[in-house]
């Protein structure tokens, strides 16, 4: 029987759901995944979980507070001056809490997101956290294909 090993390349179905139980992303409504197993495409604990499944299995696993996505990081919050932000894109662009705004990373080949958490007068106070840094998660798969 074929068993999910690392670096497989994956077919399956999944459900990511926050620690309220709802969806967070959801394939079984459409579309199947596709993905390589050790490429960064889920996060490490959920891919240790794939690890010795068989083709056809469907599994519901819980992680723990930070198990999927680390801690909560203080560091991650950070106090950005709107001058910065209306120099280096839209001048017009309003902000609110909630807000999820696009950066470029150093190198400026990718780029990273900070949600809004604060606005002041003349600055906006960023979490750069992962939504679901510090909290537990629910991961349901159901795996199609194994090769």
């Amino acid at each position: 029987m074929n068993t999910i090993q690392e670096g497989s390349f994956l077919t399956l179905h999944y459900r990511l759901s926050g620690p309220d139980g709802a969806d967070v992303v959801n394939t079984f409504g459409g579309q199947p995944a596709t993905l390589s197993l050790g490429t960064g495409q889920l996060a490490p604990a959920m891919e240790l979980r794939l690890i010795g499944l068989p083709e056809g299995a469907h599994e519901r696993f819980s992680l723990a507070e930070g198990e999927a996505f680390g801690d909560r990081n203080p560091q991650l919050l950070q106090r950005v001056r709107l001058s910065l932000l209306h120099e280096l894109g839209d001048r017009d662009a309003r902000y609110g809490v909630g807000d999820v705004v696009q950066f470029p990373t150093p190198d400026g080949a990718g780029q990273y997101a900070g949600v809004v958490r604060e606005v002041g007068d003349g600055w906006l106070l960023f979490d750069f956290n992962h939504p679901l840094a510090g909290q537990p998660v629910g991961f349901e798969v159901r795996v199609i294909g194994i090769l």
